[in-house]
């Protein structure tokens, strides 16, 4: 089991005003699963993308990471694993607008220090179909383009979990069709465990598994059969 999530609360304070966005989810995936969080807005399911991506902390409650206990990490050890293992996709695709695919690919290699930045950015972008667009600049490219090099940067680090949050929720259904497809393939061929958060029902159907929530809890799971997964 990869994430373990047990009894997991998160309130914010809003002024004098207290707001339960979590109350008391569990949730496990285990390694290679494809999981589909889906609700409502407000439901709670992006407060707990950011928990699963340790991106915030919960209120009340444990959360463990393929067996390290999440909670106990100090903020350098939340560092190490938001860039190595998690790759992190978003809806809005979080580029540089200005700044070439490759250039924006490179980043979290830049940031780690790490050295063969350029080839192992080339590398990604192939492997998501857009080395023929790794020199022009994110803002010269479409929607399902720009998502594929966010997909690219998520990837460039190796991680053995991507989490995507509405990754198609400002792309047409023909782009939105592909990026899924890269989806389904990351997990089907490389053994990478996939969290896509959605609104969308037919996000949702090429997931293994859907976890429904409504005002800050799980409702219901439903595992999909093979052949109700679109592939």
């Amino acid at each position: 089991m990869v994430i373990d999530i047990q009894d997991v609360s998160k309130v914010y304070k809003i002024g004098d005003v207290e707001v339960h966005a979590l109350r008391g989810v569990s949730l496990q995936v285990d390694a290679g699963e494809m999981v589909a969080v889906m609700g409502p807005s407000g439901s709670g399911k992006s407060t707990l993308m950011n928990i699963i991506g340790c991106l915030d902390q919960p209120t009340s409650g444990s959360y463990w990471l393929d067996g390290v206990e999440v909670g106990k990490l100090s903020d350098n050890g939340l560092a190490a694993i938001r860039n190595r293992k998690i790759g992190f996709v978003f809806q809005s695709y979080n580029l540089l607008r200005r700044t070439t695919a490759v250039s924006n690919v490179e980043l979290p290699l830049l940031y780690a220090g790490e050295r063969n930045r350029r080839q192992r950015a080339l590398a990604a972008l192939e492997s998501v179909g857009l080395s023929s667009r790794a020199f022009h600049k994110s803002n010269e490219m479409s929607g399902g383009q720009q998502q594929r090099v966010a997909i690219a940067r998520a990837l460039i680090n190796s991680p053995s979990i991507v989490v995507a949050d509405e990754p198609t929720g400002n792309l047409d259904s023909k782009s939105g069709e592909e990026i899924l497809g890269i989806f389904q393939a990351l997990n089907r061929d490389q053994g990478i465990t996939v969290v896509l958060v959605t609104h969308d029902p037919a996000v949702g159907a090429r997931a293994g598994r859907i976890v429904r929530m409504l005002d800050g809890q799980t409702i219901q799971q439903k595992v999909n059969r093979p052949e109700e997964m679109s592939r």
